[in-house]
């Protein structure tokens, strides 16, 4: 069981709209809509089942919704980021996340942990996959790609119990049922190439991944091939 504090350093939300197409990723139509820019909220929080207050996708096809409802983020991976792109003004926020942590990573967090903040349970559901509105945020090309690549993806909670959260509030732990089932674990599975069918078997039996991720890897181990839908990544927008 995790013993290292999880502090909430900040919460970001927002609401979709419309951003002009700029520099090299210039291409038609020259606006795209999303909500991966956020602001940063000071105040407390309400926490629903399927959002924060304040915070809403522009594809809910594709995102949000009970497996997706909050997107965490490490603090300590902005280390890694602004050195890689020095160019970049990188504050907490910035890869799209509702609540900046610190005390936890990819490494630590595990696929069906519980945590307590004041009155909310939140359960980690899987591994965030970054989408083009990441890499066109930034104008950075490859960046979802490299994000991925990195394994410094943040991990997407749903809400067991609604309540309210707000910054420097601590995080909890009430339950690890599968400590086996790293997000950097998962992530692994998931991108492996190529895949493995009996670990994308073993993967999608654990109850607590989101249903989405159960779908792709289970179509996966029986076809044998890439589901259309894992080449298509995700993103919080």
């Amino acid at each position: 069981m995790m013993t290292t504090e999880i502090t909430i350093l900040s919460i970001q939300v927002g609401r979709p709209r419309q951003h002009a197409v700029a520099g090299d990723n210039r291409r038609s139509p020259s606006t795209w809509t999303s909500a991966i820019v956020k602001r940063s909220v000071t105040g407390p929080v309400a926490v629903s089942l399927t959002n924060l207050d304040g915070d809403e996708q522009a594809d809910r096809v594709h995102h949000g919704g009970p497996d997706k409802a909050i997107l965490g983020y490490a603090a300590a991976n902005y280390d890694y980021w602004r050195t890689e792109l020095p160019l970049l003004e990188l504050d907490f926020g910035a890869f799209g996340e509702n609540l900046t942590l610190d005390g936890i990573d990819e490494s630590t967090c595990c696929i069906g942990d519980v945590f307590a903040i004041g009155d909310c349970r939140l359960q980690v559901s899987q591994p965030r996959q970054p989408c083009w509105k990441l890499s066109r945020r930034w104008n950075v090309r490859d960046l979802a790609a490299r994000v991925q690549k990195s394994g410094r993806t943040g991990w997407y909670y749903r809400v067991l119990a609604p309540g309210t959260i707000r910054p420097g509030m601590t995080l909890r732990m009430v339950e690890r049922p599968y400590p086996r089932f790293t997000i950097a674990a998962a992530s692994g599975v998931m991108y492996r190439k190529p895949f493995d069918p009996a670990s994308d078997r073993e993967l999608a039996s654990c109850p607590a991944l989101s249903e989405s991720w159960k779908r792709t890897l289970l179509e996966r181990a029986t076809s044998g091939r890439e589901p259309d839908s894992a080449a298509r990544l995700e993103g919080r927008s």
